[in-house]
């Protein structure tokens, strides 16, 4: 019998590329997406990406999407309590693993087994610790399609949201600045590839500039949402509005 695995879906490149691994193992049935969503905003908590595309995602995966709300101010504790509750009714639904598409934040991965670890759950982490200039070498090969929906501007500007992540954009990245955005310093939309049953048509709309205070202000998300000490300061980030075309 298969083990039932809950994806914990962010929608952007190393999600996609992690579940069209998690897909080819035999062991695994992936049966629902979990995905964490502003409430203020109705997005993607990060990403800034509309509910919309996110539902037009799960269906042309084939996959049930759960959202898992938490307010503008969430404090970590409401953050903490609302995860335990969902990782809670899928285990009593004979769910015991769930899956990251995380690449070499440490802090991170022990923070989610260590919360997995308190309900007998464990995590799985299809695209660990491989090298992020090897993944965005296959996510390309594979005929993935993805487009920049938020970034970092200690790292990248204005310029770098709404761009289709492909050779050039890599290409351009400053020398700080994971190929995968690994450290926060992008976010992106998957909207075609091998995990989709069909591409999902997207245009690029307004741009938007949010302080930290806006998008991060009770830090109610797992640490770390921003590159580590010692790195450039984030004042804020740019979104983009991907809408259906």
């Amino acid at each position: 019998m298969k083990e039932k695995v809950v994806f914990c879906w962010s929608g952007g490149k190393d999600s996609a590329l992690a579940l069209h691994r998690l897909r080819a193992d035999d062991r695994y049935e992936v049966v629902a997406l979990l995905t964490t969503c502003n409430e203020h905003f109705q997005r993607v908590s990060m990403h800034g990406v509309r509910l919309e595309l996110l539902e037009q995602q799960a269906r042309a995966l084939g996959l049930p999407l759960e959202k898992m709300f938490v307010s503008q101010r969430s404090s970590n504790d409401e953050y903490q309590q609302k995860l335990t509750d969902h990782l809670r009714a899928h285990r009593a639904r004979g769910v015991t693993t769930f899956a990251f598409g995380d690449i070499f934040l440490e802090d991170l991965k022990r923070w989610r087994e260590d919360n997995l670890a308190k309900l007998g759950l464990r995590g799985l982490f299809p695209i660990w610790k491989i090298d992020s200039r090897e993944l965005i070498r296959e996510f390309l090969a594979l005929g993935f399609g993805s487009v920049i929906c938020c970034v970092n501007d200690a790292y990248l500007d204005k310029t770098a949201v709404g761009r289709h992540l492909d050779a050039a954009f890599i290409a351009s990245l400053p020398a700080d600045v994971d190929p995968c955005g690994e450290n926060g310093e992008f976010h992106s939309f998957a909207f075609a590839g091998p995990v989709f049953r069909w591409p999902l048509s997207i245009r690029v709309g307004e741009k938007v500039y949010r302080p930290v205070e806006e998008t991060h202000p009770g830090n109610a998300t797992p640490p770390p949402v921003c590159p580590p000490p010692g790195a450039r300061r984030t004042k804020g980030f740019w979104f983009c509005d991907l809408l259906p075309a």
